[in-house]
């Protein structure tokens, strides 16, 4: 495998993905580990320097995330970010404050010294701030890099351990010489070569399939998805006729995805299984209108699926998902302390009743990473450019119970949504694009009677990973056509909306 570069230490920032994603762009192999990894684990990765995340604490708290200050010890070149700077000026004996002044959003800092980490950048830059405390004194031997008007140690350094600090988020695009700041610090200060490309890393991902798994067999659950088509090419191109490629028709779906989905593997060559279990996904669905009990059952269904599919066939002793790191992120606090949004399906491992061993091959990737994959892979750009669709389907597009009327009535409307997407151009300038059925109903006027029926929502986003995302804006005279086509064509919906809502504090989806 590549050669870590960075090592993050995440403290909970909702950011935290994007310091190793922005490294990972610029060509740096950079991993998240948890705050409280051992000096020995950190060690055995044989990082060129390490980055401590931002977080949501204050060190002064009384159950502050602390790390070993040993860490300081082992040589390496170490930035911190937000609450990274913090942590790093309370462990050498500086003060941090709640400050009377706190800092969101844009700032302005100017550049006091001279300094490799602010090669190539102007004197005077933009930047992003969030946080509540400030450095109030600063340790000793450290010294002041750039200031702003309410922080006035914005960022510093330790010239003699090769410790920097920043008080702003390098990592988010409002920063805007962000990216910069990140990349000087992992070619000139800890003399970093680039080692990451989606290439490199989808011939070594094929390779370790191949040592893996050997003679034996790899039952991959594919969805039609970029994920799991992505997978599923790469087990093929490793182990070849051993792949036992598996869809599931979980009733859940959108108009015509079984025939669509099953056309696109032909293409690809990919003997596929597709199971109807529509009437075993709904049975346990019915009555259910908690979303995490929804996305449980969902997800325990699937296994039970796979599970009969398995013992159709011999020697299968691996089960293939599609799992992102995104979707690692917003399940589980593995990783740190970042709080869990929402379960996946595919995340949390395998109940104990079932033998296969797991293989994610896309489990520390980001999606648009896992798109360039595919495209290095060989796979057309139509699948490729697919919008996102969750495993748990449709179940979490209604609010409340799922029945088969709610289904049909949003297939409907999701359908025209689509149509009018494709035909105007604006699906492939969109991340994401579906409707929900609210099951919120309202008085209207069709002819000259008094209707009172169900509302769609239109959301439509822009992203590029998931993790963070911002409402499109469709012209209005396209969501007009959308909202008088659903209101005409699909019977039980009097009112359409759209959601003008970004990624945080909303999620993507609705449940």
């Amino acid at each position: 495998m590549n050669k870590i570069s960075i090592v993050v230490l995440d403290f909970g920032s909702q950011y935290t993905q994007l310091i190793a994603k922005t490294l990972r762009n610029l060509g740096y192999y950079a991993i998240i580990v948890p705050y409280n990894s051992s000096i020995d684990e950190i060690k055995k990765l044989q990082p060129k320097g390490i980055i401590l995340s931002g977080g949501p604490a204050s060190v002064y708290e009384k159950d502050a995330y602390k790390i070993d200050k040993e860490l300081f010890e082992i040589s390496l070149p170490i930035l911190g970010i937000c609450y990274g700077m913090q942590l790093i000026v309370d462990s050498f004996g500086g003060e941090v404050m709640l400050s009377n002044h706190h800092e969101y959003g844009k700032t302005t800092i100017n550049r006091l010294l001279e300094d490799t980490l602010l090669l190539d950048i102007p004197p005077t830059q933009t930047v992003w701030m969030s946080h509540s405390d400030v450095v109030t004194k600063l340790p000793d031997d450290f010294v002041v890099l750039a200031s702003s008007k309410n922080s006035p140690y914005a960022m510093i350094k330790n010239e003699e351990k090769n410790i920097y600090a920043i008080q702003f988020h390098a990592e988010v695009t409002h920063s805007l010489y962000g990216k910069k700041i990140l990349q000087n610090f992992a070619k000139h200060i800890c003399k970093c070569e680039k080692n990451w490309t989606m290439g490199s890393f989808a011939k070594q991902s094929i390779q370790n399939i191949k040592q893996i798994v050997g003679q034996d067999k790899v039952l991959c659950g594919v969805s039609g998805g970029v994920d799991s088509s992505v997978v599923a090419t790469m087990l093929h191109e490793a182990i070849g006729e051993n792949l036992v490629a598996v869809f599931v028709d979980n009733g859940l779906l959108r108009a015509n995805e079984v025939v669509d989905v099953q056309n696109m593997f032909k293409q690809l060559g990919i003997n596929l299984i597709t199971v109807d279990a529509s009437s075993m996904f709904l049975d346990k669905l019915k009555d259910i209108t908690d979303p995490e009990k929804k996305r449980k059952i969902i997800g325990e269904t699937f296994i039970e699926v796979f599970s009969n599919e398995a013992k159709k066939h011999d020697n299968i002793k691996f089960l293939a998902q599609g799992t992102l790191y995104t979707d690692i992120i917003e399940s589980l606090s593995t990783k740190g302390p970042s709080k869990t949004i929402k379960s996946h399906h595919n995340v949390g491992g395998l109940p104990s009743w079932m033998k296969f061993e797991l293989i994610e091959p896309l489990k520390e990737v980001f999606k648009d990473e896992a798109r360039q994959i595919g495209l290095e892979l060989g796979l057309p750009a139509y699948m490729i450019n697919r919008h996102p669709f969750p495993g748990p389907g449709l179940a979490i597009r209604i609010m409340g119970a799922v029945d088969k009327l709610g289904l049909n009535i949003l297939r409907q409307s999701d359908t025209v949504l689509l149509e009018e997407l494709k035909s105007s151009g604006w699906y492939d300038k969109t991340w994401q694009a579906f409707a929900v059925l609210l099951n919120v109903h309202s008085v209207g006027v069709m002819g000259d009677n008094r209707t009172y029926d169900n509302t769609i929502c239109i959301r439509v986003v822009n992203a590029i990973d998931g993790m963070t995302a911002t409402y499109a804006k469709i012209p209005h005279d396209i969501l007009e056509v959308i909202s008088r086509r659903i209101i005409n064509e699909v019977d039980g919906i009097n009112r359409v909306v759209y959601d003008i809502s970004s990624k945080p504090p909303a999620t993507i989806e609705w449940e």
